[in-house]
């Protein structure tokens, strides 16, 4: 009896070893990578003013982040100039920098983050074409789409009138008038299209869910299969020790 006793705590030890890792890493958030990257502004974008620089800049061995902008065409690694000061701060998906466009003319630039580690080894990304256009003047606001557009009909010339007289044989009979009239056609009015607007997607939290689904499932056909285990060493013991039983009646 001490002997099965023994089994079964072995068993138990063994899988609860080898689903506490699993259980572990489905629980724990994940580790901080590598990451050097700026989402905002984004390749080919307007912008003006003062510009928030929104991205990441992640290292296991992170020492600083730097900013940089260039004029384009960027020829030579002397074009670049620091944006505000170094961070010594590692930054997920947040605020890396402003960068004040109305210190610059008006142009298309580039824009480096470079993540420096311990070893002064670094890392970096580059967003191009960035147009600075701060001479533009503000856009319009588009009319909301509850007020109704006035239209100013366009006058339109008066209808010509032919008189065409035919001669009769008489000469004492009145003429004949055949009038003709002819309309021109209206002009369509023309509208413009409205902007459509640019949608983002973040399958962040897709990832996150079937990761989390794909541990769960783990865990359960883990423990279903510590609970066969046992099933067949209860039922192995209950066997020996009808057989034992039968011999000693014997």
């Amino acid at each position: 009896m001490n002997l099965k006793k023994s089994f079964l705590w072995t068993l138990f030890l063994l899988l609860f070893i080898a689903i506490f890792p699993i259980m572990a890493s489905v629980a724990a958030p994940p580790k901080q990578g590598e990451l050097a990257i700026i989402t905002a502004p984004a390749d080919n974008d307007v912008v003006r003013g003062v510009v928030s620089i929104i991205g990441s800049a992640v290292h296991p061995a992170f020492d600083r982040y730097e900013l940089a902008y260039a004029v384009e065409p960027v020829t030579s690694n002397d074009q670049w100039v620091g944006i505000g000061e170094v961070g010594r701060e590692q930054v997920v998906n947040g605020e890396l920098a402003q960068w004040d466009t109305t210190l610059v003319p008006d142009g298309s630039y580039s824009l480096r983050l470079r993540v420096v580690r311990n070893d002064g080894n670094y890392s970096e990304t580059e967003v191009k074409h960035v147009v600075v256009a701060n001479a533009v003047p503000t856009e319009t606001p588009t009319p909301s789409a509850s007020a109704t557009p006035t239209t100013t009909p366009t006058p339109l010339p008066p209808t010509p009138t032919i008189v065409i007289e035919l001669p009769t044989p008489d000469a004492t009979a009145t003429p004949r008038v055949l009038t003709v009239t002819e309309t021109l056609p209206t002009p369509n009015p023309t509208t413009e299209g409205l902007p459509i607007p640019k949608v983002k997607l973040d399958a962040s939290p897709l990832k996150s869910a079937c990761l989390l689904g794909a541990g769960g499932m783990l865990v359960i056909f883990l423990f279903f299969g510590f609970l066969s285990a046992i099933r067949l060493v209860v039922l192995g013991f209950a066997k020996r020790t009808g057989r034992r039983r039968r011999n000693k009646r014997r």
